[in-house]
C-alpha cells in the first residue's frame, strides 16, 4: 500500500507596497529549497490572462470601477489556485511547498479602502475555502519608509502607491487580521529591520511550525 503523500506547506507574504515582502518571499523560497524542500514561488496578480489585465488597471493604462478591479483579483486568485497547468492547490497536494507574494489578505486590505470589507471577504470566500495559508507573514513597515523604497526602486508609481492610501491599507490589514484571527495564522514581522534580520525572524517562525 502506497504511503499517503505529505501535503506541502503554503506560505503567503503580505505588506503594503514597498514593505520588502517580495524580497522576503523569494528568500524564504530559496532557503526552503536549500533545506531540501521542494518549493514553488509565485505571486499575485499572476502572469495569466486575468492577472495581465489587472496590471493594466494598476498602472493606470486602463480604468474601471473599484468593484470591477476587486472582482478581477478574486477571479485571478481562483485561477491561481485551480489552473490545470500550474495551479497551486495541486502543487500543495503533490507535496510541494508554495510561497506566494500576496494572497487574499491583500484584497481585504487594498480594496476595502473603496468598498466594504465584508463584500471583499465574501467575494474571496471560494479561495479561502479552497486553501488557507499555513502561515501568512505580514511585513510591517511605516508608509513613509515604504514610499522611500518605492521611489528608489521603481520608474513609476502604481494606483495604490500614495501615502494616504498606504496608511489606510495598513490599517485595513490590521482590521482584517483581528477580525479573522480565529481562523488564520498570521505572523507580523517588523520590516523596518535590516533585510537579513527580517529573513532570520521569518525563518525562525517557519521552522517553529513543524
Amino acid at each position: 500500500m502506497d504511503q499517503e503523500r505529505v501535503r506541502g506547506k503554503f506560505f503567503a507574504f503580505e505588506g503594503i507596497d514597498g514593505s520588502g515582502k517580495s524580497t522576503q518571499a523569494a528568500l524564504l523560497a530559496g532557503r526552503l529549497r536549500e533545506s531540501g524542500v521542494r518549493c514553488y514561488g509565485t505571486m499575485e496578480p499572476t502572469g495569466g490572462p486575468v492577472g495581465t489585465l489587472i496590471r493594466q488597471f494598476l498602472s493606470g493604462r486602463m480604468k474601471a470601477d473599484n468593484r470591477v478591479i476587486a472582482s478581477l483579483f478574486a477571479a485571478d486568485r481562483l485561477d491561481h489556485l485551480l489552473n490545470e497547468v500550474n495551479g497551486i492547490k495541486a502543487k500543495i497536494e503533490d507535496g510541494i511547498a508554495v510561497v506566494t507574494d500576496r494572497y487574499y489578505f491583500s484584497s481585504y486590505a487594498y480594496h476595502s479602502v473603496d468598498v466594504p470589507m465584508d463584500w471583499v471577504i465574501t467575494l474571496n470566500e471560494q479561495s479561502s475555502q479552497i486553501l488557507r495559508p499555513d502561515l501568512t507573514v505580514f511585513i510591517d513597515v511605516a508608509p513613509d519608509v515604504a514610499l522611500e523604497r518605492i521611489a528608489k526602486n521603481r520608474f513609476h508609481q502604481e494606483l495604490f502607491e500614495t501615502k494616504s492610501r498606504l496608511v489606510k491599507v495598513r490599517e485595513n490589514y490590521m482590521r482584517a487580521f483581528e477580525r479573522l484571527g480565529d481562523v488564520e495564522k498570521v505572523a507580523v514581522v517588523d520590516g523596518n529591520q535590516g533585510q537579513e534580520a527580517v529573513a532570520e525572524e521569518i525563518w525562525r517562525i517557519v521552522k517553529g511550525l513543524g
